[in-house]
């Protein structure tokens, strides 16, 4: 057994620190990741059930996509339930896990609004995790167009502590071809993976002030993991993680135009934009360049839903550039403090 503390860890944690915690995706309720997740989150003790789409759903943000047919008009994916069943219900094995036709976000919303309060017994859900997905969600582009972390801050955005989840392999699979064991002797990657997330949530809860509010409202974590070697061999097998922040490296998409096809798809471009720190702490790596890095490290970067513009010089040039044509509640209390003194003889400047 290769991860003799962490076993230890959950173990000890299991019983006085169990946690109602969905668990959902946007590769879909039968792939590898989630199901190890699952599997391992239930090892640990906490009452996890998923809820996810039912085929991959990469890519979707936010949106919050409900399906119109009441009936599945294909199978789900690996075929695990036939076209012709509900756009909505369990798998055939286990009423834990549910699937449901839409996107990320939208099976979030069908879990707290439909299955927690109708199927599980909770009073509330204590934790939302996504993933871990097949292929990185590092940095702001990202943060936006991913799936697993859309589903996420749907989450967030309801008052539930959340964590995002992402993996730099890009391989989409079955949760029925998970290997016990590799040719290095180290376990699937889709479990080492999921062991590390159990860890962290497992840190989450010890390291938490308030165990009712495992997070402060508003706030979420996006995990990233590098490449894990275990098939090949153990050059990345155990990767730490590190605290991280979603700018610096980051890569945005562009237009690519193929003078063969006439066509266009997209390629990778960086810029002042997309990696100039702004909120937080700035001398934190970037997570793009930690979880690409040769060190074999996981990034973990605490988000928050909050998008107002912080409060720095910067911030406070836009806002003056903006006057008068937009009111302004700083200038209006100057303003009116202007005119009281007028009023008494005296002038004001700033």
């Amino acid at each position: 057994m290769h991860f003799p503390s962490a076993f230890l860890l959950a173990a000890a944690l299991a019983t006085s620190n169990a946690l109602n915690i969905l668990v959902g995706n946007d590769d879909g309720f039968g792939s590898a990741n989630i199901r190890e997740f699952y599997r391992l989150l239930k090892a640990a003790g906490h009452d996890a059930w998923i809820v996810a789409p039912i085929d991959n759903e990469s890519g979707q943000g936010g949106r919050a996509v409900f399906t119109t047919e009441a009936k599945l008009t294909k199978p789900t994916e690996y075929d695990l339930v036939p076209a012709g069943a509900p756009s909505f219900g369990t798998d055939p094995h286990d009423s834990h896990i549910w699937y449901y036709n839409g996107t990320p976000a939208a099976c979030t919303f069908f879990a707290l609004d439909y299955v927690v309060p109708k199927f599980t017994g909770w009073k509330k859900v204590d934790l939302f995790v996504s993933g871990p997905n097949f292929g990185l969600n590092a940095g702001p582009f990202f943060y936006t167009l991913s799936g697993t972390i859309g589903a996420t801050y749907a989450a967030v955005e309801r008052g539930i502590p959340g964590i995002a989840y992402s993996d730099a392999t890009a391989e989409q699979r079955s949760y029925t071809y998970i290997n016990k064991t590799t040719p290095t002797g180290y376990p699937d990657r889709a479990t080492i993976y999921a062991q590390a997330s159990v860890d962290l949530v497992q840190q989450v809860i010890a390291g938490a002030s308030n165990k009712s509010q495992l997070l402060p409202y508003g706030y979420g974590i996006s995990v990233n993991y590098p490449f894990v070697t275990s098939f090949t061999n153990t050059s990345c097998v155990k990767p730490k993680f590190i605290q991280t922040r979603m700018t610096g490296g980051a890569q945005v998409d562009k237009a690519v135009f193929n003078e063969t096809s006439k066509l266009f798809t997209f390629g990778n471009t960086d810029g002042p934009g997309l990696n100039t720190c702004i909120n937080g702490d700035c001398s934190l790596p970037g997570e793009t360049t930690v979880v690409n890095g040769p060190n074999c490290e996981s990034s973990v970067s605490v988000f928050t839903v909050d998008y107002d513009a912080p409060s720095t010089k910067a911030t406070a040039a836009v806002r003056e550039g903006l006057c008068p044509l937009v009111e302004y509640e700083k200038h209006k209390v100057k303003r009116e403090d202007a005119e009281e003194r007028m009023r008494k003889g005296r002038y004001f400047h700033e």
